[in-house]
């Protein structure tokens, strides 16, 4: 592959500003073609953006000839079929995390990709981005000596969407989702934190619907550990008063520790014997350019990225047992 023509399927809000327009800044990339089931919508999101094809069908875009690659931004119930779809097809696929409904489909996923010796990545961008590759360098070099313990605190209050009880958001609905905001937030958390401190071995957790706003757990409580032995433990909760808010992650060595933010992009702290430091990183207008570049390297033939659909997929075995549903 020479060039890598993009086709996306699934042109929503995810894709206006932190996927779609970097397909563009890549060089040996480009947008050639979007999909929507709402074809106006299609047409708009492809005007806007300077796209040259639009469809309201994913069959007509997979088998567009003038498209070599495919990304899915669609909710996660639908990431599996689209999947096993395009990579028959014989095109690369960058799935949006979580990776699938469930662990049962991403295993599929991976069996096609491993069947056809067509790649999958998910988009677990984080394993890209300066701030966090930051942090990685950090670790591996010893700053904080040996990493022994991991506190995750994710709070935050309802959103407007939240409050729309007749009308809940898909991310809320399990059945689409998967989850609730856990899942789809605490899976960047989860797999970064497995790419930094080894894949997640051992899991366990409570979860429960505190404010009854939509189908879906608001509050989850878990314990997990590292298969370099680090323990963990993390909270989230999506129903909390506004003055509670947290998102902050503690990574405590023996000579330190690292704080830092999974979404706010504030400041890494660095605490050890020696004194503090702070590394500050402004967050990038597409933030999944980083990783976008990653993908198109390693389908050029040139560098490998750091995607591991094996991690991704292990990440949604964690939430399913996090949240008992592997039982």
């Amino acid at each position: 592959m020479k060039q890598v023509n993009w086709g996306i399927i699934g042109c929503g809000n995810v894709t206006e500003q932190k996927s779609g327009p970097a397909f563009n800044l890549i060089d040996d990339s480009s947008l050639v073609a979007v999909m929507r089931r709402n074809g106006e919508l299609a047409k708009d999101y492809a005007h806007r953006h300077r796209v040259p094809k639009w469809y309201d069908n994913a069959d007509a875009l997979i088998n567009d000839p003038d498209v070599n690659a495919i990304y899915i931004a669609t909710p996660p119930d639908t990431h599996c079929s689209y999947a096993i779809q395009a990579l028959k097809a014989g095109k690369p696929v960058y799935v949006e995390k979580p990776m699938a409904l469930n662990f049962e489909q991403c295993q599929q996923m991976i069996e096609t990709s491993n069947q056809t010796g067509i790649p999958l990545f998910v988009a677990y961008y984080r394993r890209s981005l300066p701030l966090f590759v930051k942090i990685k360098e950090l670790i591996e070099q010893g700053t904080i000596g040996k990493p022994m313990l991991v506190n995750l605190r994710f709070y935050r209050s309802p959103s407007p969407s939240d409050l729309q009880t007749k009308n809940p958001a898909w991310r809320v609905i399990p059945e689409i989702s998967g989850g609730g905001h856990f899942v789809d937030l605490a899976a960047h958390q989860l797999d970064y934190l497995s790419y930094i401190l080894g894949e997640i071995t051992e899991e366990n957790g409570f979860s429960t619907n505190h404010g009854g706003l939509y189908p879906a757990e608001d509050t989850v409580s878990a314990t997990w550990k590292h298969s370099s032995g680090v323990t963990a433990t993390g909270n989230w909760c999506f129903t909390c008063a506004e003055d509670t808010n947290i998102d902050t992650i503690d990574i405590i060595g023996d000579q330190g520790k690292i704080e830092f933010s999974t979404f706010k992009f504030s400041p890494i702290k660095v605490k050890t014997p020696h004194g503090e430091k702070e590394f500050y990183f402004e967050k990038p207008t597409h933030v999944e350019q980083y990783f976008i570049q990653t993908v198109v390297s390693e389908l050029l033939g040139n560098e490998k990225s750091p995607a591991n659909v094996t991690t991704a997929a292990n990440t949604t075995r964690v939430m399913e047992r996090i949240l008992g549903k592997d039982k």
